[in-house]
């Protein structure tokens, strides 16, 4: 059996999804260019959490946004497991429209045994973020 390491740095970024199930749910895409790690939640009615708006659920923002910081872990450190939540913590800033939606994980620091993570969520302007997550992994 591989380990996730060895799927990581071996094959498509889309496989490491498979590891999490709830990002398949999510239908989560990933594209990375050089060590950018670019995450895409492709607009679906499931994702609805106030029909009379409508707007995207913020759960399923919040979700989208730890799934883009586990995959960037992974992608860019050398596990053979998928990092686990300390502490999450997400800012809702704007209501997310019934369009695709975008995010980048940056890794603040990586140490032996938590790992320090920032997330921007966005729609239309990468520059106008509809939701931030900060968050602590367990690495070790």
């Amino acid at each position: 059996m591989q380990t996730l390491s060895q799927i990581v740095h071996h094959v498509e970024p889309e496989t490491v999804l498979r590891t999490m199930p709830f990002a398949t749910f999510l239908g989560v895409k990933l594209s990375l260019a050089g060590d950018e790690l670019t995450a895409r939640l492709p607009f679906q009615d499931k994702l609805i959490g106030n029909p009379m708006i409508p707007a995207l659920h913020g759960g399923v923002i919040g979700a989208f946004m730890e799934v883009t910081a586990m995959a960037q872990l992974a992608l860019s450190e050398n596990f053979d497991h998928i990092p686990k939540p300390i502490d999450v913590a997400v800012q809702y800033l704007r209501s997310g429209k019934t369009v695709d939606t975008f995010a980048r994980a940056v890794l603040n620091r990586v140490g032996r045994t938590v790992a320090n993570v920032e997330v921007s969520a966005w729609q239309e302007k990468r520059d106008h973020p509809i939701a931030t997550l900060q968050a602590h992994f367990l690495i070790e």
